[in-house]
């Protein structure tokens, strides 16, 4: 195999990932026509088919889904040594691809962003914004330096760094203000308004309240913390969300916040990268940097 080349795996690779020559093509800048050619010549050169294709979709074939994973271990292999270097040359970041989950980012991600441009000149800063699982994922094949998420994601794979911890507060109606805060079993039996299944913040909130999937019909489901607080503001029920959250959510809802009784229900916030990375020392300079956003985030709550 002596004309295998990186672009070619790269471009299988987006491929594999999108399963439609127009987004892999898109995705890899070059014409469908010339992605078509690369992958055939790659083909070629193994000596065996890698896709079943059909008019909308192409399918990774047996021995196409086993070469997707040594290839996708070669790829992740070649960015890493790529990190390697520039972390050699530089003591500072230059690039930072960071993941973090939407109950995070509306709040604390412009403050990260404005401490890493000042302690990182002239960085360059690439921000996703999605579920933990998803986050993971991308992390474990390379695609992301690190993420922002709420503590453990327990990943052997990952590195956990704790940051801070923060409260849950609970939101209710204006006329619910000064009223005595339900203790945890009596949310029970209440409305209680939580995020989409698959975000990490429900399953905190559920376990706080002590509901299993055995009592599904007292939850009512959101897409964001907004449309929740919003639909506590219309009286439909009841909801918790993080602290930080309360400033942005609150200013344009008719609701009231409490704060619980011991136990109070709190997440812990941490940073998550690859045991085998070689930007570890500038992560944590960038932990740093999340540490000392919650602390001005939480002294302008404090000033309000």
């Amino acid at each position: 195999m002596k004309n295998l080349t990186l672009k070619q795996l790269r471009y299988f690779e987006a491929l594999a990932r999108d399963g439609r020559f127009r987004r892999a093509a898109e995705a890899c800048a070059i014409s469908q026509p010339a992605l078509s050619m690369q992958i055939k010549e790659l083909e070629q050169e193994l000596g065996s088919e890698l896709f079943e294709r059909s008019a909308r979709e192409v399918k990774l074939t047996a021995f196409g889904q086993t070469f997707a994973l040594k290839v996708r271990e070669i790829l992740r292999g070649v960015d890493e040594l790529g990190e390697l270097a520039r972390a050699s040359r530089h003591s500072f970041l230059s690039r930072l691809r960071v993941g973090i989950i939407p109950t995070i980012a509306p709040y604390l991600l412009p403050i990260i962003i404005n401490d890493l441009n000042e302690t990182f000149a002239g960085i360059q800063i690439e921000v996703r914004e999605t579920q933990t699982a998803k986050l993971v994922h991308e992390l474990t094949q390379g695609q992301l330096d690190t993420a922002i998420v709420a503590l453990p994601v327990s990943e052997p794979s990952l590195t956990e760094l704790e940051l801070f911890k923060e409260e849950f507060v609970l939101v209710r109606r204006p006329e619910d203000e000064g009223k005595p805060v339900p203790e945890r079993e009596a949310l029970r039996e209440m409305r209680l308004l939580l995020l989409e299944e698959g975000h990490c913040f429900r399953d905190q909130a559920l376990s706080f309240c002590k509901i299993g999937s055995a009592r599904p019909r007292e939850v009512m489901e959101g897409s964001s913390l907004s449309t929740l607080v919003q639909m506590v503001s219309a009286g439909i029920g009841i909801t918790l969300i993080p602290e930080m959250a309360v400033p942005v959510e609150t200013r344009s809802a008719q609701v009231s916040i409490s704060r619980f009784q011991s136990p109070q229900p709190s997440r812990t916030i941490g940073m998550v990268w690859r045991n085998s990375t070689p930007m570890a020392k500038q992560l944590l300079q960038v932990s740093e940097a999340v540490r000392r956003s919650a602390d001005i985030m939480r002294e302008r709550q404090l000033a309000r």
